[in-house]
């Protein structure tokens, strides 16, 4: 039940955000839209997962002139390293500061890759514990979230 509740809260939050993009409410996402440098750098044929510890968040920018993104820390399982986990653009991702808490299990999808020489990875989905999950881009394509227009968002949750 609490599953279905966190669940149906975030996809009201999800359409929320795509109406309020389409409708004049100004939503910084420079250097994040789709086909921009940094999404090139998605390659959805290398999707996999990590879990591990959530040790904190950062504010990056991954590429020069882009908008503030936000990412975390993730402490993996099994080595014990920690990686830089790129969620999104910071307006579209920050509701995800309350979601998490130091020491919180998280599993993530998505992919890695290595921009500006550094190894990171990019997430699709973020997952903490059994009843929070937040998607950030498409699995089938990783097409990111934040740029789909309220047609395609509104379409996308129904498919669900």
């Amino acid at each position: 039940m609490k599953k279905i509740i966190a669940s149906l809260i975030l996809n009201v939050f999800v359409i929320m955000l795509a109406i309020a993009s389409s409708g004049g409410v100004e939503v910084k996402f420079k250097g994040w839209e789709r086909n921009s440098q940094y999404n090139g750098y998605y390659n959805p044929k290398k999707y996999t997962k990590i879990k591990g510890f959530f040790e904190g968040f950062e504010t990056v920018v991954p590429l020069p002139g882009m908008d503030p993104g936000l990412a975390m820390l993730v402490r993996l399982k099994k080595s014990g390293r920690t990686v830089l986990v790129h969620l999104g653009p910071e307006s579209f991702t920050k509701i995800l500061k309350l979601a998490f808490k130091r020491g919180d299990v998280v599993k993530v999808k998505g992919v890695w890759a290595e921009i500006n020489g550094q190894e990171v990875f990019m997430a699709a989905k973020v997952r903490n514990g059994e009843y929070f999950e937040f998607k950030l881009r498409r699995t089938k394509d990783g097409v990111p979230y934040w740029t789909l227009s309220k047609e395609e968002m509104i379409k996308e949750k129904l498919e669900e």
